[in-house]
């Protein structure tokens, strides 16, 4: 297969734009985000770490999908595009507002959104839905990081 690494660019810059959009208004509150009390201690350098790795995974399974010939495709490049604005908002409404509960609750909304893009994405090929399994595991990870958060500072 051909690599059209020009869209692959394309996909690849505005996944990190729009899934980081809100997180540069709410950067101002990480010394905040340091002093809570937290389930478990994760250092301050993994996060961009990891979501580096995630959004680079995740605009690879995005440029799969826009390879494909299936008729189907751009519902499912529209379940993209959802969650990755449901995955930005949620750094607002964590980071930005402090409404950690309603943050979990948000969370679990976009863990249902990533489930239905990654089902969407299998239904197409199944290599695209692969690379969103560590999003997956990422996003349960933050869900039970964000309930500790709210319990133990709410």
């Amino acid at each position: 297969m051909k690599i059209n690494f020009k869209r692959l660019m394309i996909i690849t810059i505005i996944t990190f734009v729009v899934g980081s959009f809100f997180s540069f208004f709410s950067m101002n509150n990480m010394d905040t985000f340091r002093e809570l009390e937290k389930p478990i201690n994760v250092p301050g350098i993994l996060f961009p770490i990891v979501w580096s790795t995630l959004y680079l995974l995740m605009s690879v399974s995005c440029y799969i999908i826009t390879k494909s010939n299936d008729k189907n495709k751009e519902k499912a490049i529209i379940w993209y595009g959802i969650q990755l604005v449901a995955n930005s908002l949620w750094s607002l409404i964590f980071f930005g507002f402090g409404a950690y509960l309603f943050a979990f609750i948000w969370i679990i909304l976009l863990l249902i959104l990533v489930v239905i893009m990654v089902a969407k994405f299998y239904n197409i090929d199944k290599r695209a839905a692969y690379l969103n399994i560590p999003y997956i595991l990422w996003v349960i990870f933050a869900g039970y990081l964000n309930f500790g958060i709210y319990l133990l500072n709410g």
